[in-house]
């Protein structure tokens, strides 16, 4: 009989299967180690910044490394005011790797390059005559993304679906800027083409320029027609903070209400045919929220203020439209739970007022069109009614409303066994909103409105949103975030409904990137 030799049981082991949990505790093991190496590292670090964080120092070059298709002069912009040789007064330690880490954050929110952007400091030969001791040269290491991306696909939502196409042009000429053209066929909107050229001014991130066009078609079976959209707009984005912006746009757009239904009520008729919007409008957002899908903590706060065919602007609509949408969330602790318990409330309002203003050589307001009003009612706003359910109606037809509020709140917890930092929410929620047109008081209606007679009937309008009860609807459901779109599928109930408004019991699938 052969006798087995050490060599023999060290084959045998190596052919036996390990076991899971020795390999998860040898991966535990390497994890804690590299973690406390690492910990040990960025404390020996901050130790020689602290303990020279005032020693005086100059930046003499900066080199870019990994930048081969973005202009000098571009990088120029954003790393030239930050050497010495461009500032009156020298740098202390501290203030030079603050002064540099602005500078790749400028260069990381361009969206050019790959994450992490390196940097490394050195000293310059010393024996350069033209150094000097308190010299340090600046290194910059990234990766450029790819120079095109192109995403075909399919997307599914309330009533409609629609296969896209996606294609965007990155860098293009050298200097940040892109092109992103996306094209898209449907059930609801049955073709929709448009492209955005965006590019930053002065090579600043927080202030760019877009200017881009739209060409669609869809079909708006709330209000018996179709409308064709072809124009363009221009705007400037300015960042002002992290999540405060301001965006001031120029609209121009063709609109044709048009492929009326036959049973399409008489107000809807009146609309049809072409009218062209020119309009000024300014946004500013103002968000903190953790995570804008799905937040457990934060708040938003959005107004949007649109004035269109007022003096030179010319185009056959004018109006003022205001917006002003809020939303907060906050964390619900749980005794006996430490930390982050996973169940979050949010909150949010809306409103709006849309007032009709007067056209040059017009003598009195024009009439708002079914174009311009608000409509309310749906999966993404008002749950537990039809897409526009809520508010004036027509026979068959959504004409929408000139005033709106609306209001909900949501409870959310995370699905047993799946953990709170999974995307996947159980929500239950309530919601409520009116939505009004103008009131019109006068004896003789056949008459246009005059200016007096909008300013009357707009304060009568406004002072009705508070006559009563809103339109309510609650209900329990599940919400899926994903960093593209959030998804619910809710099953709502009506509990406060108005004559004409139409109500929704049952499940309903909701696509989005705004919820209420």
């Amino acid at each position: 009989m052969a006798v087995p030799t050490p060599g023999d049981d060290v084959f045998q082991q190596l052919k036996q299967p390990m076991d899971p949990k020795v390999i998860e505790q040898q991966e535990r093991e390497l994890n804690e180690r590299a973690h406390v190496q690492y910990e040990r590292a960025q404390r020996r670090q901050a130790e020689i910044i602290g303990a020279n964080s005032t020693k005086p120092v100059t930046i003499s070059s900066v080199r870019m490394v990994g930048a081969p298709n973005t202009r000098t002069e571009f990088l120029e912009r954003i790393f030239h005011p930050i050497l010495s040789h461009n500032r009156d007064t020298t740098y202390t330690l501290k203030e030079a790797l603050a002064e540099i880490g602005g500078a790749v954050d400028k260069l990381d929110r361009l969206d050019i390059f790959h994450r992490p952007i390196s940097t490394y400091i050195d000293t310059p030969d010393q024996t350069d005559p033209s150094s000097t001791p308190t010299d340090h040269a600046v290194f910059i290491s990234a990766r450029e993304r790819g120079r095109y991306t192109i995403k075909t696909g399919t997307e599914a939502g309330s009533s409609e679906g629609s296969a896209y196409l996606n294609v965007v042009l990155r860098n293009i000429f050298g200097g940040a800027e892109s092109l992103n053209a996306n094209a898209s066929l449907g059930t609801r909107t049955r073709s929709a083409y448009s492209a955005n050229f965006d590019t930053p001014v002065l090579a600043n991130p927080d202030l760019r320029w877009q200017v881009g066009g739209l060409a669609s078609s869809t079909l708006k079976t709330w209000a018996s027609h179709e409308e064709v959209l072809r124009g363009g707009s221009t705007r400037f984005l300015w960042r002002t903070s992290p999540g405060s912006q301001h965006d001031f746009a120029y609209t121009g757009m063709w609109r044709q209400v048009t492929g009326l239904a036959e049973k399409a009520s008489p107000s809807i008729r009146a609309d049809a045919g072409d009218s062209f919007k020119s309009s000024l409008s300014h946004t500013w957002t103002n968000d903190t929220r953790d995570i804008p899908m799905m937040p457990s903590r934060g708040y938003l706060l959005k107004t949007m203020t649109e004035i269109a065919g007022l003096g030179p602007l010319k185009g056959d609509v004018a109006f003022g439209k205001f917006e002003l949408e809020s939303q907060g969330a906050v964390p619900i602790p749980i005794p006996g739970i430490r930390g982050d318990s996973g169940i979050s409330l949010t909150a949010g309002l809306r409103g709006g007022l849309l007032y009709p203003l007067t056209l040059n050589g017009q003598p009195a307001p024009s009439q708002s069109r079914v174009n311009d009003r608000f409509q309310l009612g749906g999966p993404t706003d008002v749950r537990g009614f039809r897409l526009s359910g809520l508010g004036p109606r027509e026979g068959q037809d959504a004409l929408g409303g000139d005033v709106y509020a609306a209001g909900g709140a949501s409870l959310l917890f995370p699905i047993p066994r799946m953990g709170k930092d999974t995307p996947l929410r159980f929500q239950t929620f309530i919601n409520a909103g009116r939505l009004l047109a103008l009131k019109d008081t006068r004896e003789d209606k056949e008459q246009a409105m005059s200016s007096g007679d909008v300013s009357s009937s707009f304060k009568q309008t406004v002072d009705e949103l508070s006559n009563g009860l809103p339109s309510t609807a609650a209900g329990f459901g599940l919400v899926y975030a994903h960093p593209a779109a959030r998804f619910e599928v809710n099953f709502s109930l009506p509990l406060v409904m108005r004559k004409g408004e139409e109500g929704r019991k049952g499940l309903s699938f909701g696509v989005g990137l705004s919820f209420l």
